[in-house]
């Protein structure tokens, strides 16, 4: 195998094309700021469901119904794929909204990123994602992977963190914000295998996909909160 074979071929990170779905949420957001702070906004794209209000830098903002995703990733040619996506049965009002969104749209962004291009792809998931599990949001979350995998990127990173830490300026989850006012004791407890679900910063885990970015090595990764941690 060649070293052309066993990394990800191509410009260094400042010169590919990187595009984030679902930056209007929590890790979106502050990866976004993350980027543009780092004078990485040349080359950064921004799809989106409804417009933008936060300062992008030089970044482009593509405002577009979703079924119209496909055909702007195919126009923006990405290197790099980010999808930050991600409902909740709340906000979604039902199961299969829930799916449209966190299985169907986010496996629709990774077939697209691959028709267009794409030779990595980072995506945001859940702790113990799992197509086979009984708990209907996992099993959503697990099948979204499955789906993911079926593109056969040259270097596919799936972020499976604990319970988010960080400000929502909106989408107000009252059920999360009461586990994250516990997370500190709860924490305590987690050792071990258990540490994976552990409270983690939201900054943490944009950090960490902003390296894994730099990454070339090719493969699936999976990255839980101890692999975020060492990589921030």
């Amino acid at each position: 195998m060649t070293a052309c074979q066993q990394t990800i071929c191509g410009d260094p990170v400042h010169g590919r094309k990187i595009l984030i779905v679902g930056a209007t949420g929590l890790i979106g957001g502050l990866l976004t700021r993350k980027l543009v702070e780092q004078g990485r906004d040349k080359t950064l794209h921004l799809l989106l469901r409804r417009p933008y209000r936060e300062d992008v830098g030089k970044a482009k903002i593509h405002v577009q119904l979703q079924e119209n995703w496909p055909a702007t990733i195919a126009k923006i040619k990405p290197d790099i794929v980010i999808s930050c996506l991600g409902s909740t049965m709340k906000k979604a009002g039902s199961k299969k909204e829930f799916a449209a969104v966190d299985r169907d749209l986010v496996g629709a962004v990774a077939a697209a990123a691959k028709a267009a291009g794409a030779r990595q792809f980072i995506a945001i998931s859940s702790t113990m994602a799992d197509s086979s599990a009984s708990s209907f949001y996992l099993k959503t979350k697990g099948e979204a992977e499955d789906l993911m995998r079926a593109q056969n990127f040259d270097r596919l990173d799936i972020i499976r963190s604990g319970l988010l830490r960080g400000e929502r300026t909106s989408d107000n989850r009252i059920g999360e914000s009461l586990a994250i006012a516990a997370s500190p004791l709860m924490d305590l407890l987690l050792h071990g295998k258990l540490r994976r679900f552990r409270s983690i910063l939201a900054s943490d885990v944009a950090d960490a996909v902003a390296v894994l970015m730099r990454d070339s090595a090719a493969g699936i990764y999976i990255h839980g909160n101890d692999e975020i941690w060492g990589l921030v």
